[in-house]
C-alpha cells in the first residue's frame, strides 16, 4: 500500500512574500487567539467567580437581618452598596423587563446557588448597570440588587481591543518593512531577467538588506563578465574572420589560373564553403555590434521573412506579435531556419504562435528529419548530419549553433521535435 507522503509546502503559499507575511500574520493571531481565550476563559472567569462569592456572602448578611433586624437591613444595604426588598409580594413583576441573558450570568448563577444552597434566578436591568437575583427564605422570596461592578468584570473588552490595535499598528510597520525587501528581490530578479536576455536595466543598483545587495552586485559582476567574455569572443570571431579572407582570396585566384580538372573543382568547392564559413561569421559579429535590444512586431518580421524566398513559405498565426530584442540577430536566426527547411525538405510552413509570457516561431519543413536521439549534436558547431538530411546539401553547420545563441541572449530557447509534416520541427521561443 503507498503511503501518502505529507509536504509542508503543499500546503503553504508559493511566493516569498506571501510566506514571509504568513510567517509574521500567523504567530500573532495564534498568541492573540491563545491570550483571549485564556483571559476570558480563566482569568476573567475566575475574578468573575471571586466577585460573586463576595456578593452571595453579602447578600446572605442581609438576609438574617431580614429576619432578625427588619429596621437595620436598609442600612446595612448601603454599607454594602446594595439593596434589598425583603417583603416583596409579586417579585416576578419586579424583573419582569430584566434581561436574563449575558455574559457570564452562570458563574454568577452558580455561586449564589452555592452559597444560598437553592436555585437563583439572576436578572440584568436595560441600562445593563446594575444586577438583580430572587432567593427564596424560608418560602418567602427576596430581591437583591447591586450594581454590576459589584458583581462582574467591567470594561473586559478594552484589553483585547488595545492588543488588537497594537497588533494592527505592528502588522502595518512589518508589511511596510516586508514591502521595501520584498521590492528589492523583485527589482533584483527584474534586472537578472532582463540581463539574461541581453538587455540593459538603466538605474538598476543594489539596494534592500545585506545579502540583496550582495546577491544583486553579484548578479552585476557577472553580466559584467558575460558582456566582456561575449564582445572579447566577438572581436575575435570577427579579426579571425577578416584575416582568413585575404588568403583565401589568393587561393581562390591561383585556382582560377590552373587548368580545371576533378582535383581543382574539389579544391575550389572547398573555398566556397570556406568563404561562405566567414561570411557568416562575419555577417554574426556585424550584428551583434550594430543590433540593439527594440520593440518590434514578430509576426511582421517573419512575414518579410518568408516573402525573401524563391520558394513560397506559408506563414499562420497571429498578425501581430510585439516582442523586444534584437531584431537584426533574430531575422538572421529565422531565415537560417527556414533556408535549412527549403535546403532539405523543400516544403516549408511557419506557425506563429503568442502566449501571456512567451511567444514561439515553429518551422517546419517535410524532409527527412533528424533522429530524436541526434538532436542536440544538431546544435554543435560544425556538425553536418548528413546521413540523416540530404547529402548533397551545402551548409557551414554553423546555422542551428548561431540560432539557439540568437534565442539564449534573448532569454529564451530553441528546440527539434518531429514535425506533423513528417520533416523537422525548428521551435523558437522568446519571451515577452
Amino acid at each position: 500500500m503507498k503511503l501518502l507522503s505529507f509536504r509542508l509546502r503543499d500546503f503553504t503559499p508559493r511566493g516569498l512574500y506571501a510566506r514571509i507575511l504568513a510567517l509574521v500574520i500567523i504567530p500573532i493571531l495564534t498568541i492573540i487567539s491563545v491570550l483571549t481565550w485564556y483571559y476570558y476563559s480563566g482569568h476573567i472567569a475566575e475574578v468573575n467567580r471571586k466577585l460573586a462569592q463576595n456578593v452571595g456572602r453579602d447578600a446572605a448578611l442581609l438576609m438574617q437581618y431580614c429576619d432578625r433586624a427588619p429596621g437595620d437591613v436598609e442600612a446595612m444595604a448601603q454599607e454594602l452598596d446594595m439593596s434589598v426588598q425583603c417583603v416583596v409580594p409579586d417579585p416576578q413583576t419586579a424583573v419582569d423587563r430584566l434581561r436574563s441573558d449575558f455574559a457570564y450570568r452562570d458563574v454568577l448563577i452558580r455561586e449564589l446557588s452555592n452559597t444560598f444552597h437553592q436555585d437563583v434566578d439572576v436578572f440584568l436591568d436595560g441600562s445593563s448597570s446594575r444586577i438583580a437575583f430572587i432567593v427564596s427564605n424560608d418560602g418567602a422570596p427576596v430581591v437583591f440588587d447591586v450594581d454590576k461592578k459589584r458583581a462582574q468584570v467591567a470594561n473586559t473588552h478594552f484589553l483585547i481591543v488595545w492588543m488588537i490595535v497594537a497588533t494592527g499598528l505592528m502588522l502595518a510597520i512589518a508589511i511596510a518593512f516586508l514591502n521595501q525587501q520584498v521590492r528589492s528581490i523583485l527589482q533584483l530578479s527584474e534586472a537578472a531577467r532582463a540581463f539574461g536576455r541581453g538587455r540593459d536595466v538603466p538605474g538598476f543598483r543594489p539596494s534592500g538588506a545585506n545579502e540583496v545587495r550582495d546577491a544583486a552586485r553579484a548578479v552585476i559582476d557577472m553580466k559584467n563578465r558575460l558582456t566582456a567574455f561575449a564582445d572579447q569572443r566577438t572581436a575575435m570571431l570577427a579579426g579571425v574572420s577578416h584575416d582568413l579572407r585575404t588568403p583565401l582570396t589568393r587561393l581562390k585566384l591561383s585556382l582560377a589560373m590552373m587548368d580545371e580538372t576533378g582535383e581543382i573543382k574539389a579544391m575550389k568547392a572547398d573555398l566556397d564553403d570556406m568563404a561562405m564559413m566567414l561570411d557568416e561569421y562575419l555577417a554574426f559579429a556585424k550584428g551583434e555590434d550594430e543590433d540593439s535590444v527594440a520593440p518590434f512586431d514578430l509576426a511582421v518580421l517573419v512575414r518579410q521573412i518568408a516573402a525573401g524566398f524563391d520558394k513560397p513559405v506559408g506563414v499562420s498565426g497571429p498578425d501581430s506579435i510585439r516582442i523586444r530584442g534584437r531584431r537584426l540577430a533574430l531575422k538572421r536566426a529565422i531565415t537560417n531556419l527556414i533556408s535549412n527547411g527549403l535546403l532539405y525538405g523543400g516544403d516549408v510552413r511557419v506557425t506563429l504562435v503568442a502566449g501571456p509570457h512567451a511567444s514561439e516561431v515553429h518551422v517546419d519543413d517535410n524532409g527527412p528529419g533528424i533522429p530524436k536521439e541526434r538532436h542536440e549534436e544538431a546544435f554543435r558547431p560544425f556538425s553536418r548530419l548528413d546521413e540523416a538530411r540530404s547529402q548533397n546539401a551545402s551548409g557551414t553547420g554553423l546555422g542551428l549553433t548561431l540560432a539557439r545563441d540568437t534565442a539564449h541572449a534573448h532569454g529564451g530557447d530553441l528546440r527539434l521535435s518531429q514535425s506533423p509534416m513528417g520533416g523537422l520541427r525548428a521551435s523558437l521561443r522568446l519571451p515577452h
